[in-house]
């Protein structure tokens, strides 16, 4: 056989056989530029779709201010929207299934996914079963976990209930992380699958660190920056954040707090943390530059699906700090590339706090290790995971009983 053959033989055998693209339509009651962790994520994954020549149909409720010059798909449905009360910066789709009944009869999509359980969502399932489209979900937010904070825990039941009747509809829900997985199959949820989430490691990256922007924090060179980014909220376990600062000051007394993020409890941080800098939402590269430009990250929530800040800030080259759950416990071995607690013991998530403020050899070597973790966290990775994912759907699609 001579050199030709062989080369001949290496294409046949062990290229990868490209996969047909899909026609995919996308619902989700929240898209850029709304900001929060399922809006920035859902565009990642679209955008690699897309690059990766699927068709994708994207269903969302039309933002007024934004959207009168702007595309964010080439196939777009942009629907009336409802603002949520206390977040009026995001909106729930209202319910539009006679016209999706309608539009799906006359170009048939090949599947169905949708990211998010409100109106719009709920409208969208019921309009796939009907039609007998193969459906996936995304369990992305912990709505009923969010009722305790919020006096309302009487609704965990009910919101919980809902929330199992919707995706058990679904040929499969995708979660994002191994504990989340079991959490839900315990309480009942079926045809649950792991997926991932990506991080844009180019975007989040150490080198957009900016001693412009440490100066105007009023940051020395040699003088740590703790960083807290993500939505400002009773759900995110700030009075932890307070209490962490508070205990890494006594260590070093010129530890800077800069928090990224607005919400409705921005006030009463603010007035816990008078010398905190408050910046508010960020995004794009204005918010790579605000990981980047700073040293440690805390991360006290203990609602989240996943926690998208965890592996931006790994990416960002900064020593975190977080509960053993959802991203963290998937990305980060203790003392390796970051730092956890046990879930809810916030005596050891303190104790860490104070280690590592008083190392900063450990906080050298965090920061090394956390970056190169998420190296393997490449969005381009999730997206053919995904359509993996599909195409087994498709291939081995068993009926679901019609609502």
């Amino acid at each position: 056989m001579n050199t030709s053959d062989v080369c001949d033989a290496l294409l046949v055998e062990h290229l990868p056989v490209p996969r047909p693209s899909l026609r995919v339509a996308v619902v989700t009651e929240t898209y850029p530029p709304e900001v929060n962790g399922v809006a920035v994520t859902l565009q990642q994954l679209v955008q690699r779709l897309q690059a990766g020549n699927h068709q994708i149909q994207l269903i969302r409720p039309r933002q007024p201010l934004t959207d009168k010059d702007r595309d964010a798909c080439d196939d777009e449905l942009l629907v009336r929207g409802l603002e949520i009360p206390r977040y009026p910066q995001l909106r729930l789709g209202m319910p539009i299934k006679r016209a999706l009944l309608a539009q799906w009869s006359r170009q048939r999509p090949d599947l169905v996914h949708v990211a998010t359980e409100g109106p719009l969502g709920w409208s969208a399932v019921q309009a796939a079963r009907k039609l007998r489209l193969p459906l996936s979900t995304d369990f992305r937010t912990n709505f009923h976990a969010y009722s305790q904070h919020y006096g309302i825990g009487w609704l965990r039941k009910p919101i919980a209930a809902y929330l199992r009747k919707f995706h058990n509809l679904a040929d499969c829900t995708m979660v994002p992380s191994s504990d989340l997985l079991h959490d839900l199959s315990a309480q009942g949820f079926e045809r649950l699958m792991v997926v991932a989430r990506g991080v844009d490691t180019a975007r989040f990256s150490p080198v957009h660190r900016s001693e412009a922007l440490r100066a105007q924090w009023g940051a020395a060179p040699d003088q740590p920056v703790l960083l807290s980014v993500g939505r400002l909220a009773r759900e995110k376990n700030l009075d932890l954040l307070t209490r962490s600062w508070n205990a890494m000051r006594a260590v070093r007394p010129d530890l800077k707090l800069v928090v990224v993020g607005d919400g409705p409890s921005r006030n009463a941080l603010a007035q816990a943390c008078p010398e905190a800098l408050m910046v508010g939402a960020q995004s794009g590269d204005d918010l790579a530059r605000h990981y980047a430009s700073a040293d440690l990250f805390v991360f006290p929530s203990v609602t989240e699906t996943y926690g998208n800040v965890t592996p931006e800030a790994l990416a960002s080259g900064l020593a975190v700090l977080a509960f053993d759950y959802a991203a963290a416990a998937e990305l980060i071995r203790h003392g390796d590339n970051g730092l956890l607690a046990p879930r809810g013991d916030e005596t050891a998530f303190l104790q860490n706090a104070v280690d590592l403020i008083s190392n900063p050899g450990l906080v050298e070597h965090l920061r090394e290790r956390g970056r190169a973790t998420t190296l393997t966290q490449d969005w381009g990775q999730i997206a053919r995971q995904v359509e993996g994912v599909w195409h087994q759907l498709l291939a081995v699609r068993q009926p679901v009983v019609q609502a």
